[in-house]
């Protein structure tokens, strides 16, 4: 009976220390300098009910955080505009030209155009392994359609499950992954951040578990 117990514990103390979870109030770290702002960039604050956080546009890495696997969830929103909102989040860069991504093209989740819903969450590697590249060459293995279709304007949760070899995408707390994909490339940084592109976008309760 000792002995089941003392492996018992042993089992939660390690569990304990394989998984570090951080949650973080972006618009502090804005206000205290904690984001990685580049010139040109302009970056908000935003309050919606439960949702505080930061409007923001391009890349915005987390000052001081090392990461490689674990689990980043998040809230985002971004715009019903046609080719003027993509929003995600950048990880394992070393600056912004060599990145891993997973990103949302929210005006494409309730597209009458079939196609283009199966083009509502996406996986990309810069710079070997942009989004064209992959659409091009592997043909809806690294985007796909998000079931049941969000809508575009509104407030999207989302759980990025990242490990060594592939990336999950959770949308919404549905139990079935929207996009899963098999990791490609050799990006080897740990940085990670917010990721934007053509326009603005919101962010709140960012959370991030890190394996270890």
């Amino acid at each position: 009976m000792k002995k089941l117990l003392f492996i018992l514990m042993l089992f939660i103390v390690s569990s304990t220390y394989a998984q570090h979870r951080q949650t973080f109030d972006l618009n502090r770290m804005r206000a205290e300098n904690k984001l990685v702002i580049y010139p040109g960039q302009k970056i908000g604050a935003i309050a919606d009910g439960s949702k505080q956080g930061i409007n923001c546009n391009g890349i915005v890495w987390l000052k001081g955080i090392d990461f490689d696997e674990g689990t980043v969830e998040l809230d985002l929103r971004g715009r019903n505009e046609f080719l003027k909102s993509f929003l995600g989040i950048a990880y394992h860069g070393t600056d912004t030209l060599h990145y891993e991504s997973v990103y949302f093209r929210p005006f494409n989740f309730q597209s009458t155009d079939a196609v283009r819903r199966t083009w509502s969450v996406q996986y990309m590697n810069i710079p070997d392994y942009p989004y064209d590249r992959l659409r091009k060459e592997n043909t809806g293995k690294f985007e796909n359609e998000i079931i049941p279709n969000p809508k575009p304007a509104d407030w999207l949760h989302a759980r990025i499950v990242i490990s060594k070899d592939s990336t999950l995408v959770f949308v919404n707390g549905l139990p079935n992954a929207s996009l899963k994909v098999k990791n490609i490339g050799t990006t080897k940084g740990r940085l990670i951040g917010l990721w934007t592109s053509t326009s603005n976008g919101d962010f709140a309760n960012l959370v991030i578990i890190s394996h270890h």
